[in-house]
């Protein structure tokens, strides 16, 4: 029996990196998979074709989370398609690094826009249809770097932090309804985005981790396998830490 046998499951952001991961571990294990991109069609419609061709019901959804309006239109899209929602992961984001000297009112708000309210935005759009079935889990990804706090990511940091004081608040309001809802806070993960950084760093990065080596998409994809699945049922409103000990 595959651990997501017949759930439905939207995840923003997922046409590369993280997002892309959880899409495919979450097919493989049996999920229907609805998805958003942003920009990148191409490799949307790549994936579209790779979950189908593991046997569920995928589509890609050009869609802008920070937007409250798309939200609740992805989100009667997804229902009229798919015929329900079981699962939520939030992990559209973006970065626009600066110290805070040289940062931007505009890069200060897209990033809270894209990580913190599209948040907001989505949690809200399929609220009424969890309350409803009286279960659910929502998964919001958030980063170590809202934990701790990084130099040059006041915007990033501030966005990840709230996301999970967001995720505390909302497990404490819908809990009484078994609907759960977790943070995962991911440390270094090795993506397309890390493979444009100086080897020298990236090394320098990886000594430093406990487990000595940057994490994977499928590292974090497998924590949300769990906190999607009915394994973690008595398990709200925490925040894993997928980081090789980064934390410790």
């Amino acid at each position: 029996m595959k651990m997501l046998e017949g759930k439905k499951v939207i995840i923003t952001g997922a046409s590369r990196g993280i997002g892309r991961g959880i899409a495919e571990i979450f097919a493989k294990q049996g999920a229907d998979v609805a998805f958003t991109y942003s920009s990148s069609e191409g490799p949307a419609l790549e994936l579209e074709g790779e979950l189908k061709a593991l046997g569920v019901f995928a589509k890609a959804y050009k869609s802008n989370a920070a937007s409250f309006e798309e939200a609740e239109a992805l989100v009667g899209d997804v229902l009229s398609d798919f015929g329900g929602i079981d699962v939520l992961i939030n992990n559209a984001g973006i970065t626009r690094d600066n110290l805070l000297m040289r940062m931007s009112e505009a890069d200060f708000d897209a990033v809270i826009a894209t990580n913190l309210k599209s948040v907001f935005n989505m949690t809200k759009a399929v609220q009424r249809t969890l309350l409803k079935q009286r279960s659910g889990s929502i998964i919001n990804i958030s980063s170590v770097v809202g934990v701790k706090g990084n130099a040059g990511q006041a915007n990033y940091a501030a966005s990840k932090a709230g996301m999970i004081g967001f995720t505390k608040s909302i497990a404490l309001e819908l809990g009484s309804r078994n609907i759960r809802c977790n943070a995962i806070a991911p440390g270094f993960i090795e993506t397309e985005m890390t493979e444009k950084l100086d080897e020298k760093t990236v090394q320098g990065w990886r000594d430093a981790i406990p487990l000595k080596r940057g994490g994977s998409a499928a590292d974090v994809a497998n924590a949300c396998l769990f906190l999607a699945s009915d394994l973690s049922a008595y398990i709200t409103g925490q925040v894993l830490n997928v980081d090789g000990g980064m934390l410790t």
